[in-house]
């Protein structure tokens, strides 16, 4: 039997609502039946603690980081934590110090693919959060799920990002025999402008094969946030829910070859 299918939410960019687009797809994921586990790979650990699990992040090691740097010598109960919707690899705040702890270690893109394999055995998807910038945990990320959504902002500076990503996509692919493949495109916060207008049609433009999402600029979705959960357990209906769901059926449209079990 295959393995759970796996992906990474990632945009080099800051402040493009990455972590509320990947804890909404895989809230909505859950929804849809699916078992999920969550690995928040950032650093800062905002889906950690937009999960409601704060506390975790200043836990006492063993932690994510001890994890990636020996992926079979840490008991998955140290990382794995439980949501209500998701299981939880929660970041740690001694993940600021990754860059420079995995570049000490053999095949340091390598690690969270071989953690993964050690756990992610009980799920049908696994969503990686990652951290806002290129480096080694993107490496990780995108070298152990192989497909990717992309949040991205509707303005200017979002052409610029998507190039640079893409670039950066290519040269993973060509050093380690990789297709990474991009399932979704997530326009975050669209506000009804003309700019707003413009910069979709560039999107769908620039990325003819892949399906775009308008998910508009909701104060729901930052409540949902800071109660811990996603816009599926949210005590309020939001409007906004409905194309997470989209989402979530273009992940599973796109990624049937896995053999997922709903």
């Amino acid at each position: 039997m295959a393995g759970p299918a796996r992906l990474c939410v990632t945009n080099q960019k800051g402040g493009v609502g990455k972590t509320t687009v990947a804890v909404n797809l895989a809230g909505a994921l859950n929804e849809l039946g699916h078992d999920v586990l969550f690995v928040d790979l950032d650093p800062q650990g905002n889906a950690t603690e937009g999960l409601g699990l704060l506390e975790a992040y200043d836990a006492e090691p063993p932690s994510l980081l001890d994890a990636l740097i020996d992926p079979t010598g840490v008991s998955p109960e140290d990382i794995v934590y439980s949501h209500a919707e998701m299981d939880v690899v929660v970041s740690n705040i001694d993940m600021n110090a990754a860059a420079s702890a995995l570049a000490q270690e053999s095949g340091p893109e390598t690690r969270l693919a071989t953690l993964l394999d050690g756990i992610d055995g009980d799920y049908d998807y696994v969503v990686v959060d990652c951290p806002p910038h290129l480096g080694v945990l993107t490496d990780n990320a995108l070298y152990a799920t192989e497909n990717i959504v992309i949040p991205a902002l509707t303005e200017p500076t979002s052409k610029r990002s998507l190039e640079l990503l893409f670039d950066y996509v290519g040269s993973l692919e060509m050093e380690h025999d990789l297709e990474i493949e991009p399932i979704a495109l997530v326009a975050n916060r669209i506000e009804t402008t003309g700019e707003d207008e413009a910069m979709l049609a560039w999107f769908e433009e620039a990325l003819p094969d892949v399906p775009i999402f308008r998910v508009r600029k909701r104060v729901a979705l930052q409540r949902a946030f800071t109660a811990g959960t996603s816009v599926f357990e949210a005590d309020e209906e939001i409007d906004m829910a409905e194309v997470f769901i989209d989402v979530a059926e273009q992940v599973e449209e796109s990624m049937t070859d896995t053999e997922v079990l709903a």
